[in-house]
């Protein structure tokens, strides 16, 4: 009950009650918005590794599940159709374990076909329920309108990449029927990740001063200004010096937080920029380079101690208010240590 509460709350909320405690933060001079860092990092979406033949496998799952319960529904007459849920588990799993190109491409064949052949009853059976009146049976309908197109798509892109040898766009890709909103991630040329891309700010107390769920995979370069204009409508000022990692650095965002009023702006790694136009002296650059590496720990601390290395809410509105609780969570903490007793 405690975690479908707090899930009830939604991020706006979230943002808004942490807005209130920076406030207050700022109020006791433990936070002075004015030396400001910015990092990003990813949090995971709730779901298993995704392939094509175990997105094929729960799209059959789906389907059948929701075969059953039409099928139950008050006033409906006995409709036939087939379970192939053994089916299509069988052909996954012999897919992760088969070798040579041909053999998985028969064995993708006969999981298509029989997720196609799943698809089309089930919407046969929906074309039949269509009079059907009461909430159940609009539940189930909306359900069937949400899933329908969802495994049209996973058809769709296991037909181009196995059966036809084309290649998939990460952006096109659906990698979750059930958290449809997840981004494939690949940051720093490291491990994929599935879930979202985050970019956070925090200033000198180690507060988290602002955190955004973004969509798809940016490049942090095209996120420092964004970020930065978010930190001047809240504190209604420009931050005094920046510091960020040398993802966000470019010619253009110095220039253009500059002209922005910011004093000081330090990127981790230069780019071809010289010190002397980022900061006032090497040893203010030096300070701000040793300030930034600091959040590398808060991220941490953010991700190990506040869950934010994973999220467990479903739901794109769910994932975001998620992180806003960790955030809260997080500053709550830091702020009950920071203020003097």
């Amino acid at each position: 009950m405690l975690h479908q509460t707090i899930a009830a709350i939604r991020a706006e909320t979230w943002e808004a009650i942490n807005q209130a405690l920076l406030a207050s933060a700022k109020q006791d001079r433990l936070e002075s918005d004015a030396t400001v860092r910015l990092d990003s990092t990813v949090t995971a979406a709730l779901m298993h590794k995704p392939s094509d033949s175990t997105l094929l496998s729960d799209a059959v799952r789906v389907m059948t599940r929701l075969l059953q319960r039409g099928g139950a529904l008050p006033g409906v007459p006995a409709v036939q159709w087939r379970d192939r849920r053994r089916l299509a588990k069988k052909r996954a799993r012999a897919i992760e374990y088969s070798r040579g190109h041909d053999k998985k491409r028969q064995l993708y064949r006969e999981l298509i076909a029989a997720a196609q052949a799943s698809r089309a009853e089930l919407q046969a059976v929906a074309a039949g329920l269509t009079e059907i009146v009461g909430t159940m049976a609009e539940r189930w309908r909306a359900e069937v309108a949400h899933y329908l197109p969802l495994i049209a798509r996973v058809i769709t892109q296991s037909e181009r990449r196995v059966l036809n040898g084309q290649a998939v766009l990460a952006g096109e890709k659906l990698v979750s029927l059930f958290e449809p909103h997840t981004d494939i991630i690949v940051k720093g040329g490291r491990q994929v990740q599935y879930g979202h891309k985050l970019n956070l700010a925090t200033g000198k107390s180690g507060l988290i001063l602002d955190v955004v769920v973004e969509t798809g995979n940016p490049a942090d370069a095209e996120r420092f200004l964004p970020m930065l204009d978010r930190h001047i409508a809240r504190a209604g000022a420009p931050p005094r010096q920046t510091a960020a990692d040398g993802g966000y650095a470019s010619r253009a965002n110095l220039i253009a937080a500059k002209a922005r009023g910011v004093a000081d702006v330090a990127f981790h790694k230069k780019c071809g920029i010289a010190i002397t136009e980022m900061v006032k002296s090497p040893w203010v650059y030096r300070r701000l380079r040793n300030f930034r590496a600091g959040i590398e720990a808060a991220i941490s601390c953010f991700k190990r101690a506040y869950g934010a290395a994973r999220c467990t809410w479903r739901g794109l509105d769910h994932f975001k208010a998620y992180i806003w609780s960790a955030v809260v969570a997080h500053n709550l903490v830091l702020f009950a240590r920071l203020k003097p007793a």
